[in-house]
């Protein structure tokens, strides 16, 4: 028997790695002759790194860089072996929870750090990069990006403007950087499907949970749809401020498509890929995955549907364990499962739940094992 053990990070528990140990080494205690292979997984957001650093050996990174109102900092990306490709998360340098609540101001804030952590990636030698986006404090439309690789943006008398979200309508021309970069294959990691400017668009729905006001919504709103016409009007490119996901991260996914040649992906398809999960697919005859709360939202862009979705192609069932499983048996099956197994016998209160999460998993496994 060889079994796949694919799992995300139990949330406030056990991280990915850790969450397929403890279920390996269950599994092996109950079933000697199994051939158990660890493969922690992640959606693309918390936790991505340290996945991708797992299957594919990154090294850290240290570089100079700012935060969201440009204040110095250092923060780390992954870089492969090679040198070739580089892994970013945003939300280290321009995301939210850098700031303190009283100084959230998306009319203040630039993703000029992200850039920062790109254009020294870029000077190392990297040509591809993967590139997460989520939790930001911006809504610049990703211009901040842009100047730290390289890129003008002048006002009606050629000043450069600051890379805010404030300034986007104060934008008359865009300057290309005079060399073109080198990072020729940038994937974005993007699980939201909004688009640039609008009623369903960055700056109305993210905007006040970074701290803008409804003034300051309609402000940033504006500035966001003027941003596009003019890369529409110099360019002759219609039509990016409404492909989905676009206003991610306060317009940062467009910003990555019209200043970056971007694609965007789905965070669950991309980590899936570039962890080659299908060549460990081939080789399982089981696989069992897991999450901290197994339930109807997992149909809708969680990782265990994506598992599910690969594995239906090689016919290979998979079961699922679980801190709390509140899916009905139609939903378990609807996902894709074969199973779904809450780990927790009894209800406690979370935090002793959460304490017994990594014996609980053992556990499970070894159950599991006995019987596969």
């Amino acid at each position: 028997m060889r079994i796949l053990v694919a799992a995300d990070s139990f949330k406030d528990a056990l991280s990915a790695p850790r969450v397929c140990r403890a279920i390996a080494t269950g599994i092996r205690q109950a079933h000697l002759d199994a051939q158990v292979t660890e493969f922690p997984l992640s959606d693309g957001g918390e936790g991505a790194f340290e996945v991708l650093a797992y299957h594919l050996n990154l090294k850290t990174v240290e570089a100079a860089t700012v935060d969201p109102l440009f204040r110095p900092m250092q923060a780390s990306y992954g870089l492969s072996p090679d040198g070739r490709t580089a892994f970013v998360e945003m939300a280290k340098t321009s995301g939210l929870q850098l700031l303190r609540p009283e100084a959230r101001n998306p009319l203040h804030t630039t993703t000029l750090g992200t850039g920062m952590l790109l254009a020294d990636a870029q000077r190392r030698g990297a040509t591809r990069v993967v590139l997460a986006i989520g939790g930001s404090a911006t809504n610049d439309g990703g211009i901040g990006m842009a100047v730290a690789l390289g890129w003008r943006f002048l006002d009606t008398q050629g000043r450069e403007i600051s890379p805010v979200g404030g300034q986007l309508h104060q934008i008359a021309r865009i300057v290309p950087p005079d060399t073109p970069g080198t990072l020729t294959g940038v994937e974005v990691i993007c699980d939201v499907t909004n688009p640039l400017y609008g009623p369903v668009g960055a700056a109305q729905v993210y905007g006040p949970q970074k701290g803008a006001d409804e003034a300051t919504v309609a402000t940033l709103d504006a500035g966001l749809q003027h941003l596009a016409q003019l890369v529409e009007q110099q360019w002759n490119r219609p039509g990016l401020a409404q492909i989905p996901g676009a206003g991610a991260a306060g317009g940062l996914g467009y910003g990555a498509v019209a200043f970056l040649q971007a694609t965007l992906r789905r965070g669950i398809d991309l980590m899936l890929d570039l962890t080659h999960f299908d060549d460990a697919l081939a080789q399982a005859d089981l696989v069992i995955t897991g999450e901290g709360q197994l339930d109807g939202q997992t149909l809708h862009g969680k990782l265990i549907h994506g598992i599910c979705r690969r594995a239906a192609r090689f016919g290979v069932p998979v079961i699922a364990l679980c801190g709390r499983l509140a899916a009905t048996p139609e939903q378990v099956q609807a996902i894709g499962l074969q199973q779904a197994i809450s780990i927790n016998k009894v209800e406690l209160p979370l935090p002793e739940m959460l304490a017994r999460t990594e014996e609980n998993l053992e556990r499970a496994g070894q159950e599991l094992g006995g019987r596969v």
